[in-house]
Order: C-alpha cells, then structure tokens, then sequence
C-alpha cells in the first residue's frame, strides 16, 4: 500500500509517516518510481508506535522495542526481547524524575504567585 493509503487506515499524517521511517521505525519498500510500499504489518506498527508514544518513549527507545510487541491487540512478547523491561523500567524512572522536578517548578511558581498576589 501507498503512503496515502497507511495515512488513512492509521490517521497519521504523510509527514509524521516520513519521520518514523526517518528514525527506523517503519522500513517501507522502495520502488523503481522512488514511491514507499508499505506492507499490511505496518498498520500494526503505526498503531503500536503511536501507543508507545503516548506512554511517552522516546523514538530511540521504540525503535529499540517495537519488534518486542506483536499482534493487532499490543500483544507483548519479551521472550524474544531480553531487554524489553528494562528498557521501560529506564523510561519508567526519567518520567517519575521529569514530574518530579516538574512539580518542584509549579511549587516554585505557586510560591511567586503568592507573594506577587500579596504585593499592594
């Protein structure tokens, strides 16, 4: 299938699709005509990429983890990844530490809008 074709069965855009084959997320076929020929797997991957995403992996870590999960339903499978858990324990513990000092800046800032607000 074309790239306008993933597009619509997935709802990710061409230029999103173009980035993920930029970092070795999706390999798509080359033709002669330059055009990408994507297989039916690769709806799949898209879907499983997005999902990794929104757990807030970074694209590196995808590439490194996309062939551990499998099936339609986001079936994992690290038996064949001996990494895999480690890799989301990693990520795991940067965003716990990303809220962390996130938190420690809103406590600042409600700390300044207190005293701006008590200003005369």
């Amino acid at each position: 299938m074309r790239i306008g074709d993933l597009a619509d069965r997935t709802g990710v855009n061409r230029r999103l699709l173009r980035y993920y084959e930029e970092q070795g997320l999706l390999r798509p076929i080359r033709l002669g005509n330059g055009y990408r020929e994507y297989r039916e797997s690769d709806v799949a991957a898209v879907r499983h990429i997005r999902a990794l995403l929104a757990a807030g992996l970074p694209t590196a870590v995808i590439a490194r983890v996309l062939d551990c999960i499998q099936g339609s339903d986001g079936l994992i499978t690290p038996s064949h990844c001996p990494t895999f858990i480690d890799d989301l324990r990693r990520e795991r513990t940067r965003i716990a530490k990303t809220i962390e000092q996130l938190q420690t800046s809103q406590n600042a800032l409600d700390s300044l809008l207190d005293a701006a607000l008590r200003e005369p």
